[in-house]
């Protein structure tokens, strides 16, 4: 693994790869926990919120790869004509932390899953620890062999039985939940902040899309393939935990149809389930999260940086407080929405897709700017992040993501332009 852009040669993805990996991202218990997190506004309203957030933060996840398949870059060197060389690193370093707190949040659910349906057989199989260890080692495994010919048959093999299995669990709640989602009053959930927390799932995502799309043959396959994998997908799963949660009061809806699965005779299935759901979409955060060290530094050596990242993410797993997962959604909204609207408005607006990539990696070139950071970019990153967090503070019902993505964008358009009219 380099930093240094992908040859067209290298690159061996085609649409089919990038359906079935951002497939892959979104079977996920995680993804049913967060859509029962919407179970106050019904099912309607819910449902609406789970279209129109995945449209949305679909589109941006999506444009995000966009420069990862022309140029062939990761995502956090597509950071640099923006923010500068140096500056790129301080999304790197949120990044890290924000990938690691991912792959360790989908460990303790897939551990907790694990656990329950491994607890009629009692032993090891009971502990939740097994399991965080477990699947956190085929993690590892699956992130080391990423983009590679053997991965593709892999990930291939292991989404296509992921999704029988979805098929499987998705006639299992319709049989329990189904006749019972539209009588259930809703509560007081704002639609936009329904909205803005559906948002956060696929715009959490965009920090790490290019390091993917940096391997595909065609810019719009990747594109579109990667849009409607995620979108269909993950709805399908937000849709699964709300009619769950919104007949039973469930927090924990994935756990749920999983115990009844297990109840029913399908302990297996439902075992597979957590177990390669999990690995298919946390390998993502630890591959990623060694490309944004290596955007850092390069002292170590790819490999050790993923065995740190992976090990890391199992010990932080055994301690994370899994109360605090809705508001770490927020923050990851609050940090990276407005950070990527100024990186997308840089990169389609300003420079209408053209990037130097030789002066990409050039210390006092074109994208040093001030000892290595734009400061125009920093500031508007962080005027979008005060436009979020005032939001989420006063409590208004319109949502984060939307106004401060546009803000941050919005500012750094008007600046740069501005500073361009100079004489």
């Amino acid at each position: 693994m380099d930093i240094q852009p992908i040859t067209h040669e290298e690159r061996n993805l085609g649409g089919v790869d990038y359906f079935l990996l951002w497939a892959g991202v979104a079977i996920s218990l995680a993804e049913i926990w967060a859509g029962g997190f919407l179970s106050p506004m019904g099912f309607w309203l819910g449902f609406w919120a789970i279209i129109i957030g995945h449209v949305i933060g679909n589109t941006f996840m999506a444009l995000g790869g966009v420069i990862g398949s022309e140029y062939g870059i990761m995502s956090m060197v597509s950071v640099r004509p923006s923010f500068g060389i140096l500056g790129s690193n301080l999304a790197a370093i949120l990044n890290i932390i924000q990938l690691i707190g991912w792959a360790s949040i989908m460990l303790i659910i897939g551990g907790r899953a694990g656990a329950m349906l491994g607890k009629p057989i009692g032993g090891i199989l009971a502990s939740s620890h097994f399991w965080i260890v477990a699947i956190g080692l085929g993690t590892l495994i699956w992130a080391f062999y990423t983009g590679k010919p053997v991965w593709k048959v892999m990930q291939k093999a292991a989404v296509i039985g992921l999704l029988l299995i979805v098929i499987l669990m998705t006639w299992v709640s319709l049989e329990e939940f189904g006749g019972g989602v539209l009588t259930v009053k809703p509560k007081a959930m704002p639609f936009m902040i329904g909205l803005d927390l559906v948002i956060a799932m696929p715009i959490s995502w965009m920090p790490l899309v290019s390091d993917y799309s940096r391997f595909s043959q065609k810019t719009a396959p990747a594109f579109w393939n990667t849009w409607w994998g995620y979108f269909l997908v993950s709805s399908w799963m937000y849709v699964l935990g709300l009619m769950a949660t919104l007949v039973t009061g469930e927090t924990d809806p994935g756990a749920l149809i999983l115990q009844i699965m297990g109840r029913i005779g399908l302990a297996i299935p439902a075992l597979i389930l957590v177990v390669f759901s999990t690995i298919t979409s946390d390998f993502p955060d630890i591959y990623s999260a060694t490309c944004s060290m290596l955007n850092i530094s390069r002292r170590m050596s790819a490999r050790t940086i993923m065995w740190i990242a992976g090990i890391l993410s199992i010990l932080v797993a055994l301690v994370f407080p899994m109360e605090q997962y809705e508001n770490f959604l927020f923050f990851i909204g609050a940090m990276f929405v407005p950070l990527f609207g100024v990186v997308l408005t840089d990169y389609f607006l300003i420079r209408a897709r053209k990037l130097n990539t030789e002066e990409v990696y050039r210390e006092k070139g074109e994208y040093w700017y001030f000892k290595g950071f734009n400061i125009t970019a920093v500031i508007s990153w962080a005027i979008g992040f005060i436009v979020y967090e005032v939001i989420a503070t006063m409590k208004y019902s319109v949502g984060g993501s939307l106004p401060s993505l546009i803000v941050a964008g919005l500012v750094y358009y008007i600046i740069t332009q501005l500073g361009r009219q100079k004489p």
